[in-house]
């Protein structure tokens, strides 16, 4: 629509310059028409460059070659000019260029253009036509990069964005897995210690009972706490209300626990305990949570021993049963599960499946990983199983 008013807007122009010269024309009406001609093509300019081109510059030769005087400035030719240099190809550009300068070197040899400044009034004419058209394609290239970077570091925004929210979703199951398949554990393995002691002991049934109330209630409020992280309650000062990240100097509650389900836990405490990096900390807390949890759930053994050794630079959880005993997992097996988001069992001729089908030592596996640790899984040196996991303290 804008270059078929551009085309119009022209042709009216070219036929009113020559209306005060009618009089003074040899063929007026041939005049008219090849006016016309020079601008009307240009309603098509940018889907045919080149043909627009020459469609307009074919009856302005034909005007000059005919010497019918009085021909209006070539604005035609040069709008033409103008959209080849914008739109065509390098090749295109330098051919129509050189025939370009042919045609007005050759026009301005026919009569009536003894005027040595008609040459040059011509050449800045569509020197500037050409100029426009390059700044005009420059632009649009350099609009078109920038759209294209844009669009690049948005796809790579949402890139990011999805990694972060699998890596927080990943997080998140982490945490709901051992808040509660520890205390899931425990509440079973109490309701069946309940189940055998009825209806012989009651007594003792009414302890398992009520260690399976209190364990329940805890699990409720890790899950509250954790809920809320994701809620993100906010009290009247606009601040988020969470309780404190659990932490592996406050073990007493998990061993307390695993105690109350009939395993004997010892802990030990090597080196001076130093200050760890939150996220070491609660992966600290969490490994010893859930090695625990498979102690209870697939040990059967009476006797469990928890070791947190602080060394410059570093602290090491350490968790042994005196269980049946496993098959060794190495590091790159476990981690390599992790990685992959499967979280298999090991089992082998005698062993026991060392995280049932669940998401135990994956998930153990995982936090390490996260924090770039080290970890070992398998038989213990005097028995039963053994997980230890070394992270950097910071």
């Amino acid at each position: 629509m804008q270059d078929l008013a551009l085309a119009v807007a022209l042709a009216i122009y070219n036929v009113g310059s020559l209306v005060p010269e009618t009089k003074q024309l040899q063929l007026p009406y041939v005049a008219f028409v090849l006016v016309l001609l020079q601008a009307l093509p240009l309603a098509w300019r940018r889907r045919w460059p080149v043909a627009v081109y020459f469609a307009v510059g074919i009856p302005r030769t034909i005007y000059d070659q005919l010497n019918l005087n009085y021909a209006p400035i070539p604005l035609g030719s040069a709008i033409a000019y103008y959209t080849i240099m914008d739109r065509c190809s390098t090749k295109v550009r330098v051919v129509i260029t050189a025939v370009t300068l042919v045609g007005i070197v050759r026009s301005q040899m026919l009569p009536g253009h003894s005027e040595p400044y008609d040459f040059f009034v011509v050449i800045l004419y569509f020197a500037v036509a050409g100029a426009l058209g390059v700044l005009s394609r420059t632009r649009r290239a350099y609009l078109s990069e920038v759209e294209d970077r844009a669009d690049r570091a948005e796809a790579e925004r949402a890139r990011e964005v999805a990694l972060a929210a699998a890596d927080e979703r990943a997080r998140i199951a982490r945490e709901l897995h051992d808040v509660v398949a520890h205390h899931v554990s425990l509440m079973a393995v109490q309701s069946e210690a309940a189940a055998s002691l009825l209806p012989d002991r009651p007594a003792e049934a009414s302890k398992s009972v009520e260690v399976i109330g209190r364990t329940a209630r805890e699990a409720l409020t890790e899950l509250r706490r954790l809920l809320g992280v994701l809620r993100g309650p906010a009290d009247v000062d606009g601040r988020v209300t969470t309780s404190p990240a659990p932490s592996i100097s406050e073990l007493d509650d998990v061993l307390g626990q695993v105690r109350q389900a009939g395993i004997t836990v010892n802990l030990s405490v090597q080196g001076s305990p130093s200050k760890l990096a939150p996220g070491v900390d609660l992966a600290a807390y969490r490994i010893v949570q859930e090695a625990l949890t498979n102690t209870v759930k697939h040990s059967g053994g009476g006797q469990a021993a928890v070791t947190v050794s602080y060394e410059p630079g570093y602290v090491t959880v350490s968790v042994t049963d005196t269980g049946n005993g496993a098959v060794a997992v190495s590091v790159r097996q476990a981690v390599g599960r992790a990685r992959t988001g499967s979280a298999g069992s090991s089992n082998g001729p005698g062993g026991r499946s060392a995280a049932s089908g669940g998401f135990g030592l994956a998930g153990i596996a995982e936090r390490v990983a996260s924090c770039g640790g080290s970890l070992s899984v398998g038989p213990g040196d005097a028995g039963g199983f053994a997980v230890t996991a070394r992270l950097p303290a910071s």
